[in-house]
């Protein structure tokens, strides 16, 4: 076990990123198997490739940064979801509009009728039906 210690001393070893490339590589592989397309088991191996690449790599800044981009990009994606979901839970009890000039979303109480909105944002006037 020691041997492994000295030779991982200054490789830059597992991170989010890498976790992730696992991960896809293994879903990659196990439905080549199923389904016998070769394109999803190359997509799987240079998955696994790219993820043992970057555990031994020595530049250790590079490898970072590339983690940073996946870390903000994974953070994008999960915010939007996360709004998304906030949004549909709210549908049962309110309309959302969009502003036609400005694309504020606007959120209006349902059963209300006929109601005369304005937009926080632009000062827009519009009729909608709650």
């Amino acid at each position: 076990m020691n041997w492994f210690r000295r030779f991982m001393t200054g490789r830059y070893g597992n991170d989010n990123l890498n976790n992730f490339l696992l991960i896809l590589a293994l879903i990659c592989i196990v439905l080549s198997t199923f389904t016998r397309l070769l394109l999803l088991e190359a997509v799987g191996l240079a998955c696994l490739c790219v993820c043992y690449f970057r555990m031994f790599s020595r530049n250790v800044g590079k490898r970072a940064q590339e983690n940073q981009l996946f870390l903000e990009c994974k953070g994008r994606v999960t915010r939007f979801f996360s709004r998304e979901k906030n949004v549909m839970s709210q549908r049962k009890d309110y309309h959302i509009y969009t502003c036609s000039k400005c694309r504020q979303k606007i959120r209006i109480p349902r059963g209300k009728g006929r109601i005369e909105i304005t937009c926080p944002r632009c000062g827009n006037r519009f009729v909608k039906k709650s």
